[in-house]
């Protein structure tokens, strides 16, 4: 038998990369307690994944909610993955406030108020591990994205912010941040055939991440593996967030130039 880690929680569970980062945290040895404000989802999930799951119906923006949900735990959470997030897409001259204002609220003021309700807790038990999702939009900006880029990047600095406040009382906070991942919010996009070609052959490696990538880069930074990793980033995202010279066409001649080209 499988010896169990201790609990975990996962927000924004109940579908999409939240559903494989819970199924992943099973498998693991976690107790899972999946959060959603989509109590069926949740509910539906628990039922598949059996006793190592709970499903319960929170919302992340509400302090109370959370607060609660996190005391109702038997024991402090090793590992925290605050996966819960929306999108509000539109150019900013014409988004509105209150789609700029549910973007925030949940991706941010979420991963703030799940993040400090497991820190209280944490800190009593001797430590665990935070993994916040973030996004390649929070490292380089997109158009037409509404308030999810902003409030994306500040998730990054969040995570440092917390990591920093937090190390000394052995709690880890880091961040992954998904490329252009094949599930979740983005398999819309993605059901568009010339989209999707398009999109994939701008990835270095050629093709798009799945859940499953996101889930074993969040398993890892909360396994004893990364034990000295702490306040950091990592972009899951096939080296997309690093080509901005990827297949840029250039004259063959500059590959082979000489001492004359030197500018030193």
């Amino acid at each position: 038998m499988k010896a169990v880690t201790g609990w975990a929680v996962v927000t924004g569970a109940g579908n999409g990369i939240g559903a494989v980062i819970t199924r992943h945290a099973v498998k693991a040895g976690y107790r899972v307690a999946a959060w959603d404000v989509d109590e069926k989802a949740v509910t539906a999930l628990a039922a598949e994944l059996g006793a190592s799951c709970v499903g319960t119906a929170v919302d992340v923006t509400d302090e109370e909610a959370v607060n609660a949900a996190m005391a109702a735990l038997p024991e402090a959470p090793k590992l925290v993955v605050n996966n819960a997030g929306v999108v509000r897409f539109g150019p900013l001259l014409d988004l509105s406030v209150a789609d700029w204002r549910a973007a925030v609220e949940v991706n941010l003021t979420g991963t703030f108020l799940v993040s400090r309700a497991a820190a209280r807790r944490m800190i009593d038990a001797g430590g665990g591990a935070i993994v916040n999702i973030s996004s390649i939009n929070g490292i380089a900006a997109a158009p037409n994205a509404g308030a999810y880029t902003a409030s994306k990047a500040a998730v990054i600095k969040l995570t440092e912010h917390m990591a920093l406040e937090w190390g000394d009382a052995g709690i880890r906070v880091n961040a992954v941040a998904p490329g252009l991942i094949n599930a979740g919010m983005s398999e819309p996009i993605f059901a568009d055939p010339e989209v999707r070609a398009l999109r994939q052959g701008r990835v270095p490696m050629g093709r798009l991440g799945s859940a499953d990538d996101v889930a074993e880069t969040v398993m890892y930074l909360g396994s004893p593996k990364a034990a000295y990793v702490t306040a950091q980033t990592i972009a899951v995202d096939g080296g997309i967030t690093a080509s901005a010279l990827h297949k840029m066409p250039r004259p063959a001649s500059v590959d082979s130039v000489g001492v004359e080209a030197d500018s030193r």
